[in-house]
């Protein structure tokens, strides 16, 4: 068989990887990411960043533990994440009046900023992947990925 060239790689079998859940979801993600790293480069964000904001601004007073879980990053990694975050004024870090040992994240106006610019940023990468598909094909696949989500990710962690 011969090699395949550059004009034919519109015709790649993805073999077994073409039912594979995770490998099409990376391979899009991954494109996705390169996109959005590209588009925000002036912010020199690292990996998870930008969703970690997102979700302190969207929960406030959430622990550091339920930010790891969320974004599925180790905890190990969200420390790091979280004191970039607070370096650059975008984020406070409070600790619990309960329980020492944790802390609390909230977001600053000057990270409520940089988010909505970011946010801006995300919505015209991604608007480009989900130009091909219809609204209805943009509300299945969501509610597609939260029972995904919601059944195999929350309920592993739970449990």
């Amino acid at each position: 068989m011969a090699d395949k060239t550059e004009d034919d790689l519109e015709h790649v079998g993805l073999g077994r990887l073409g039912t594979a859940l995770g490998f099409r979801f990376r391979r899009v993600q991954n494109k996705l990411a390169r996109d959005f790293a590209t588009n925000t480069a002036a912010w020199k964000l690292r990996s998870g960043m930008f969703s970690s904001l997102e979700i302190i601004a969207t929960n406030p007073g959430i622990s550091q533990a339920m930010l790891s879980t969320e974004v599925g990053l180790d905890k190990s990694a969200v420390v790091p994440l979280v004191d970039d975050l607070e370096r650059r004024g975008w984020v406070i870090r409070t600790r619990s009046l309960e329980d020492r040992r944790r802390n609390h994240l909230s977001i600053t106006e000057a990270g409520k900023t940089e988010l909505d610019s970011l946010a801006r940023l995300m919505v015209e990468t991604e608007s480009k992947a989900l130009a091909v598909l219809t609204d209805a094909e943009r509300e299945m696949i969501s509610d597609a990925l939260d029972k995904v989500y919601n059944a195999h990710i929350r309920t592993s962690r739970n449990g």
